[in-house]
């Protein structure tokens, strides 16, 4: 393509060059050196346009051999008798090959530009088109569970305590996850029009994660939920709100894609001045062909869903100073370590 572009830029240059020799040459003998010279730039810079340096170069070559055979005496050769003369012919191919460098490389600045412009409303348009199939994906099973258990309560009244308070307690889950989910997206609009930040304060981070499975407890119920903080374990700068978000995010994905009865840890240290928190699984795991994307959104590392998850937990963390990746030794499952600095 840029080949084929480089000579049709060449063919309309050395064109051009012919057509303005053929137009002055009846005014030659009354025409000053500069005159020619200007006028044979021209298409020097329309060549740089169309094909680039490398037909700006070569028309300027052509443009230099018509300025010396029509304009320069001794006319029709290419000899050069006078000093002034030589210094003129230099001076011309020297202003026709840095004009058209110049042009070609506006010209190519502005295609650069205008591909890179392209690329990202694509992008954009690919991204919403993926934010809508994944959210419409994520919306529908808790919706579902919602509808069938108001259907449930609503065709069979006579359901015992029990069963009623189970189906509630659906309906209850379900809405909890509808609301992360809505969470998540409209911190995701947050995050990429760069208003996301957080609000630091001195926070307990083992208050803290008391509090987020004390609130997932229904979500944990068929986990083997063990939690390791340490009691002189320091307090964290960071927002409350954000680091549950991340917390929550992690456990919730620990527990929908684990089996019932296998056993989710959670793990606070001290690492000089950051606390180190772990969260740990025995599922799956993370496909290793997917580790190196699993950060971004709309890639879930685990099943088809808005997968923007991580990506808002990485955001966060790094707000915060952070870092938030896979453990070293993942073992059978997935375990994903976050770091915090330490409040002084």
């Amino acid at each position: 393509m840029e080949a084929r572009r480089s000579l049709i830029g060449f063919g309309v240059g050395v064109a051009g060059v012919a057509l303005c020799t053929l137009v002055l040459l009846p005014f030659r003998s009354h025409l000053t050196r500069a005159t020619p010279a200007l006028v044979l730039v021209l298409p020097v810079m329309v060549a740089a346009i169309i094909g680039g340096i490398v037909a700006a170069i070569g028309v300027a070559m052509a443009a230099a051999t018509a300025f010396t055979f029509v304009f320069i005496p001794p006319v029709g050769t290419f000899r050069v008798a006078l000093h002034e003369d030589v210094v003129a012919l230099v001076a011309f191919i020297g202003v026709a090959v840095i004009a058209g460098w110049l042009v070609a490389r506006e010209v190519e600045r502005r295609r650069s530009s205008e591909r890179h412009r392209a690329e990202l409303l694509e992008a954009v348009d690919h991204q919403r088109a993926a934010l809508l199939r994944s959210v419409s994906h994520d919306l529908r099973t808790p919706l579902a569970m919602i509808r069938l258990a108001a259907s449930d309560l609503r065709s069979d009244p006579g359901y015992d305590a029990t069963r009623r308070a189970e189906l509630l307690d659906s309906v209850t889950d379900e809405t909890e996850r509808l609301d992360r989910i809505v969470a998540n997206i409209l911190s995701l609009s947050r995050i990429e029009a760069g208003a996301f930040q957080p609000s630091l304060d001195s926070i307990d981070i083992g208050e803290l994660i008391e509090h987020t499975t004390a609130r997932l407890r229904r979500l944990l119920a068929h986990h083997d939920l063990r939690v390791e903080i340490p009691d002189d374990l320091p307090l964290v700068d960071a927002d409350y709100s954000q680091i549950d978000q991340v917390v929550t995010n992690l456990l919730e994905n620990s527990a929908r894609h684990t089996p019932p009865g296998t056993a989710i840890e959670v793990r606070a240290r001290r690492d000089g001045d950051r606390v180190t928190i772990a969260i740990a699984d025995n599922g799956p795991g993370i496909d290793p062909a997917i580790r190196d994307s699993m950060f971004e959104p709309f890639r879930s590392p685990r099943h088809a869903s808005t997968g923007i998850g991580l990506s808002i937990c990485s955001a966060i963390i790094e707000a915060h100073g952070g870092t938030l990746r896979l453990c070293d030794d993942t073992g059978d499952g997935a375990c994903f370590e976050l770091t915090l600095p330490v409040h002084h």
